[in-house]
């Protein structure tokens, strides 16, 4: 399947491709687009958009993109949940303060940004960090890696 994105990913836009191949579909395609094209390509193409206005998938009652596809997708795992929640800071700018973690994901976002020019190179390199970030959680909340 083919999921579509604002170009230039950070937070959500790395956290929601990690999400997907890791958990719902291991040969999704992302396509990283200009913010205007996102809904009209995704058509076209028959994607699912995320993370920008008015897509099938973005923000929504408080919960950031990432959020709203572990509960749409019913994907339970407490190590899930606690990434969530450094995932839910990183990406809300009112949120930042509400996980410790929170600043230093936002901090590799915005950096990652200023060290790969190209959005799928970026998103490859910095799925290493979200393997990481996912280990430590399942070790935080009792899970054996």
């Amino acid at each position: 399947m083919k999921w579509m994105t604002r170009a230039r990913p950070k937070t959500d836009r790395i956290a929601c491709p990690w999400l997907i191949r890791r958990f719902m579909d291991p040969d999704a395609e992302i396509l990283y687009v200009p913010a205007k094209d996102v809904l009209d390509e995704a058509a076209r193409q028959g994607a699912h958009s995320f993370d920008a206005p008015g897509a099938e998938f973005d923000h929504r009652d408080g919960k950031c993109t990432f959020e709203v596809l572990v509960e749409h997708f019913g994907l339970v795992d407490p190590a899930l949940d606690r990434l969530a929640r450094i995932v839910h800071a990183a990406d809300i700018d009112s949120e930042l303060g509400t996980d410790p973690a929170g600043p230093g994901l936002l901090a590799i976002g915005l950096g990652g940004l200023d060290v790969e020019a190209d959005d799928h190179r970026l998103l490859d390199r910095a799925s290493f960090v979200y393997d990481a970030l996912y280990a430590w959680c399942r070790q935080q909340v009792g899970e054996a890696a």
